[in-house]
């Protein structure tokens, strides 16, 4: 079964190197598939441990706080743990999580938005130093590069604050292009100028999503679909598009429901009208889908090397604040070697974690909004003796 899942994966792998290096116009020569450097012979006795330590790890996960969603663990190219855990829906007959189900993946999302900007890069449609202004001249700020949005460094004040202050219907969708109506008319003022500081907002990522509308002349769930996941086999992920819906449904059309886990009660999250706004969220994907983009990234099958790399360059090296930002992935001074990112929204939470020396990677989706214990999930990644908390709790960590 080792060898089979190997030459899976192989087989993978190549095609997408050959689909790429054929169908993409990049910055110097494609990206080669290193065949020798693919897989981490991690033995025998290391599978057999660490299946062993994940899965009564992730069991008692379900006991003691309520784990319900998918989970997938893979090291040195070799998928070690893939399971569902749960329901589907809390609130009526239950119906089990599948591991192919599709989940919100919140601010993940956003490592897939900067993903298709790198990808413009690499095809010479913009530089990331361009001032934004280059592709919405309307724009009523000044200074404002590419660059800062990706690394959140623009000093732009959060737009769901400037939405719920002035969009008259919160039934009616609000789009990205509303935002960027909203800034002009409104201007409110920035947390500071640009390149400051760090301050993470999802409004840099709603740009950004604008951004490559306006340079592709596509609505971006299309580009997306066309770009990002197609070329990567991810036939399970998309963008929630509001496009052209008058009013808002109840909840979201899923088959896996988002749930708002209440001091009185356990409800189905609803529908919301910033779910309208592409970019810093509203992508839904599975954990294999997930576990193919991590492929493309570990082995250089999308992008070159020398593109892809920047991603995980802190993009604030002075900020001492334990947290930094490269392009869609977050770092963390203590766990050097390790990128990630977490995300919640209306009832789902994701843990996306990736440990680019050891090859590893830890994919968790949930559809409910209780949060997993920090200290759980770094120990897990760094293969220490892994503590199962007693209660859901929310250490150590940044969802939003």
């Amino acid at each position: 079964m080792k060898n089979v899942a190997r030459n899976i994966i192989f087989v993978f792998g190549l095609g997408l190197f050959l689909l790429v290096s054929c169908g993409k116009s990049h910055q110097g020569p494609p990206p080669e598939l290193n065949t020798d450097s693919l897989f981490i012979d991690l033995g025998k006795d290391r599978v057999e441990r660490r299946t062993a330590i994940t899965d009564k790890a992730f069991s008692e996960m379900r006991k003691s706080q309520g784990l319900n969603g998918t989970v997938l663990y893979a090291e040195g190219g070799e998928v070690i743990f893939r399971k569902a855990f749960g329901w589907r829906t809390l609130v009526r007959a239950k119906d089990s999580i599948r591991i192919d189900d599709q989940f919100q993946l919140a601010s993940v999302s956003k490592m897939f938005t900067a993903e298709a900007i790198m990808l413009l890069y690499s095809q010479g449609k913009l530089d990331y130093d361009d001032m934004i202004t280059k592709y919405i001249p309307e724009f009523p700020y000044e200074g404002i590069t590419i660059r800062h949005l990706l690394n959140h460094r623009s000093g732009l004040s959060r737009y769901e604050t400037l939405a719920d202050e002035h969009w008259p219907d919160r039934g009616i969708p609000i789009h990205n292009e509303d935002v960027i109506k909203l800034y002009c008319e409104y201007r409110p003022d920035p947390y500071n100028q640009p390149d400051v500081t760090f301050h993470y907002t999802n409004v840099n990522y709603v740009l950004l999503a604008s951004i490559i509308e306006r340079i592709t002349g596509q609505h971006f769930e299309d580009f997306m679909k066309e770009n990002i996941f197609a070329p990567l086999g991810m036939d399970r992920s998309y963008i929630y598009s509001l496009r052209g819906v008058d009013r808002l449904k109840t909840y979201v059309d899923t088959e896996v429901q988002g749930h708002d886990m209440l001091s009185r009660g356990t409800r189905k999250a609803q529908d919301d009208y910033l779910n309208g706004v592409v970019g810093d969220k509203v992508m839904y994907s599975t954990v294999d889908d997930l576990y193919k983009f991590h492929l493309a990234l570990q082995y250089n099958t999308f992008l070159p090397d020398s593109i892809q790399q920047e991603a995980f360059v802190p993009g604030s090296p002075t900020w001492k604040r334990g947290e930094n930002y490269g392009f869609g992935w977050r770092m963390n001074n203590k766990h050097p070697g390790v990128v990630f990112h977490f995300g919640w929204w209306k009832g789902y939470r994701s843990y996306f974690i990736r440990d680019l020396e050891k090859a590893r990677v830890l994919i968790i989706l949930t559809n409910t909004d209780a949060s997993l214990s920090g200290e759980f999930l770094w120990d897990f990644i760094n293969d220490t003796t892994v503590q199962i908390p007693p209660a859901s709790i929310n250490k150590g960590l940044v969802f939003d």
